[in-house]
């Protein structure tokens, strides 16, 4: 590692990609590079695969020592893959990505970019020209009028995982199974500021999808996730801290 400060930390969770790993860290790998005297990090976290997956990303952390890798035993779900690489990131600025290759790693910079200038603490993609099934579309469509409708968030695509954001917003968020899909609404009730920009979106092109359970089955455990962090909005603390000059 460089012994100048990182400045972003991009951490990505893969579970079962062994297709996919190599394009995708070879993908972020030359976007951040090709940024003159921007100091990263890539931390690639292994959910539990039972494929090539973990031996992969550890060949790709011996070729190059701004990549860092993550085992998580036993497959533990995407909150508790990011909330380990968050853990681990050691630059002002976290980003994240899918494992799958659907994120274009060529918006971390444009994200950036458009978080400073608005003087906000996370900026979140929208999926644009989203390469999903119809089916898949629809029942997120439905899932985001729901959950902004109750957690008042104003976040219109929280299925997204390309975002960046700042480590300091990391203090007063506790993680939980399923956080990933609240996260942005964790870190408004945490009294930071968020904002969306629209971001690409590509097909998969390797692997199979690990969207998992069927829709019936995700959409109980979605309400009763939802029921509990509008719990946690109603009973947030808010509040500013001055310090004496």
């Amino acid at each position: 590692m460089s012994a100048y400060p990182v400045v972003l930390s991009v951490v990505i969770p893969f579970y079962n990609e062994e297709e996919s790993v190599e394009s995708v860290c070879g993908e972020v790998r030359e976007v951040l590079s090709a940024q003159d005297g921007l100091m990263w990090e890539l931390i690639m976290v292994n959910d539990g695969s039972t494929d090539r997956t973990p031996q992969i990303m550890d060949t790709l952390a011996r070729q190059d020592d701004r990549f860092r890798t993550l085992h998580l035993t036993p497959n533990s779900g995407q909150s508790a893959a990011l909330e380990a690489g968050f853990e681990a990131a050691q630059g002002e600025l976290i980003a994240t990505l899918d494992g799958d290759g659907q994120n274009d790693p060529r918006d971390i910079l444009p994200l950036i970019q458009e978080l400073r200038a608005r003087g906000i603490d996370m900026m979140c993609g929208i999926r644009r020209n989203r390469a999903d099934s119809v089916l898949r579309k629809l029942s997120s469509l439905v899932a985001n009028r729901v959950r902004s409708g109750v957690l008042k968030d104003s976040i219109t695509d929280v299925g997204c995982s390309m975002r960046v954001f700042r480590r300091s917003c990391l203090h007063r968020i506790r993680f939980f199974r399923n956080a990933h899909r609240f996260f942005p609404a964790l870190v408004i009730m945490a009294g930071y500021t968020v904002a969306e920009t629209p971001v690409n979106h590509r097909p998969r092109l390797r692997g199979v999808s690990k969207y998992g359970r069927g829709i019936n089955s995700r959409l109980w455990a979605g309400i009763a996730d939802l029921a509990g962090v509008a719990w946690l909005r109603m009973r947030s603390l808010e509040y500013t801290v001055r310090k004496s000059q």
